[in-house]
């Protein structure tokens, strides 16, 4: 399937089973979501383990009411229970099930939060003439558990997720630059070069993603990265949620130039 879809091509493409992979490099020009699915009983202290912690969690968008299942704002036809090429369900911070519809599984009670993604600076760095290897490579973006302790809320707690870019160090000074310009999805990345000081022993062996070429001279780059509150919620235990599975992402209409900050 081309990449150069518009977002409503991609998420009736989703909708209909044809797209079930990860949509890194889909859509150019638009905003991706990481996606969060809670009860309304655990949603307020959510939402402010999001406002606590920006970096890995920074909030697009939520639904306006419990049991919503559309987002106006990020697309007119958006639908949550449709729109993800695949989701993960929880109960009792145990993956449970992954699935590519969660029709049948909806609640009246359940608040969605979207946050931003890397993927929408990747477009920046890309035309800026820097190689983004994960897409290079036809890959999911590498993505670690850390030691980087996040700030509590309520009853979420745990460790930043990172994901990682490689680029020799003169690129990776003008990949810094350039993701600062966008703080609405992760913004600057938090550390680059050895990966022990951050709590990764083997950076060969992801805990989420795939792993991708680095090429001698290069140096490891680590982003903030939404599956941060995936751990969160393994760690809090709600009875329910719902998440998307790493890299399978809620494309929306926003142009992703509305998260640069000039």
């Amino acid at each position: 399937m081309s990449t150069n879809l518009t977002p409503a091509q991609l998420r009736d493409a989703i909708a209909s089973g044809e797209h079930k992979g990860n949509t890194s490099g889909y859509c150019p020009g638009f905003v991706q979501c990481n996606v969060v699915i809670l009860p309304k009983a655990y949603a307020d202290d959510f939402l402010k383990f999001c406002q606590l912690n920006p970096k890995p969690c920074p909030v697009v968008a939520m639904s306006g009411n419990p049991g919503d299942t559309g987002i106006p704002e990020i697309a007119p036809d958006f639908d949550i229970r449709r729109h993800v090429p695949e989701y993960r369900v929880w109960k009792n911070g145990e993956l449970v099930d992954e699935v590519n519809d969660i029709s049948e599984i909806w609640r009246d009670d359940l608040v969605t939060f979207l946050l931003g993604c890397s993927f929408s600076f990747e477009e920046a760095l890309l035309a800026d003439g820097l190689e983004v290897r994960n897409i290079s490579e036809g890959k999911n973006v590498p993505m670690y558990d850390t030691n980087i302790a996040c700030r509590p809320a309520g009853v979420f707690h745990g460790n930043t997720v990172v994901s990682m870019r490689p680029f020799k160090p003169a690129d990776a000074i003008r990949m810094i630059q350039i993701c600062s310009r966008f703080p609405a999805v992760h913004g600057a990345p938090i550390h680059f070069g050895d990966p022990e000081a951050i709590g990764i022993s083997d950076i060969n062996k992801t805990n989420y993603g795939d792993a991708v070429t680095i090429n001698e001279g290069e140096v490891p780059v680590f982003t903030a990265c939404g599956v941060t509150p995936q751990a969160a919620i393994m760690a809090a235990k709600p009875d329910f949620c719902i998440t998307h599975s790493p890299g399978c992402m809620v494309v929306t209409d926003i142009p992703n130039s509305k998260m640069a900050v000039l």
